[in-house]
């Protein structure tokens, strides 16, 4: 089948295109890099034509409150708009494992809103929740550094390489719509303080870490289990500090 993948030039996107192509379907990567801009509309007719599912894994290129509720909202209404016209059989996008618990942030508030615009579409649908990705540990440490100290907040977090997110994403975009969420996530539970601490250390970087009750995770508050998946999801096998081993 054809499966059009939007932001299939990113780092879930190009995986997701691989796989898909490895297995046989025409993958077609699609991003303003290929011509294709779902905020302007630019190329989406085109690129759509003949394909039975898109992939949405695209991402807002500014993490700033109201640029990121514009992305969601706008290349999401602009996106399934398209696909109806082309007749498009199944939408699936990447979100966020706990996005409707992470409401103080406005960047899942901007995912809150596209997840309801794409259940509202009347487009058959599936949305996949993945956790935190292996490769942004220092990322998130980097969000809350004040200092040489990162201030993390006391919770626990089920990271996933970003390979295995693809392949949940692949999965999903060659199965029937489930018309709602699926879940995945990776192998082990950690504390979100021993997760950033393996992964600075295996980088060698020397900050300071230290759990603080009022620190938030991109803004928002977290209980124990804000970023934990349910008890359905999909566990996948690669293990952090095997993924870290193989880093060096």
């Amino acid at each position: 089948m054809k499966v059009v993948v939007i932001g299939g030039t990113g780092l879930i996107g190009s995986k997701v295109v691989a796989g898909l192509g490895a297995h046989g379907h025409e993958a077609v990567a699609a991003s303003p890099n290929t011509g294709v801009n779902t905020l302007t509309g630019e190329g989406l007719a085109e690129v759509l034509q003949g394909a039975s599912v898109v992939v949405d894994v695209s991402n807002s290129p500014s993490f700033e409150d109201e640029a990121v509720m514009e992305f969601f909202r706008t290349s999401t209404t602009n996106l399934l708009k398209a696909e109806t016209e082309a007749g498009v059989a199944h939408h699936v996008a990447l979100s966020v494992v706990g996005t409707d618990r992470l409401q103080g942030s406005g960047y899942f508030r901007a995912k809150q809103v596209q997840e309801d615009l794409i259940k509202a579409s009347g487009n058959p649908y599936s949305i996949v929740h993945a956790t935190q990705f292996f490769e942004f540990a220092k990322g998130l440490a980097d969000g809350v550094t004040e200092g040489d100290t990162v201030h993390l907040p006391d919770a626990k977090i089920q990271p996933i390489v970003s390979d295995d997110v693809a392949v949940a994403v692949a999965r999903t975009a060659v199965g029937d719509p489930v018309n709602g969420v699926v879940e995945v996530g990776g192998p082990d539970v950690f504390q979100l303080e021993e997760f950033i601490r393996m992964g600075l250390t295996a980088l060698n970087d020397p900050r300071k870490i230290v759990t603080d009750p009022q620190a938030t995770y991109w803004g928002a508050p977290l209980k124990d289990d804000t970023l934990l998946p349910g008890p359905d999801a999909h566990r996948a096998e690669t293990r952090f500090a095997d993924w870290l081993a193989q880093q060096r």
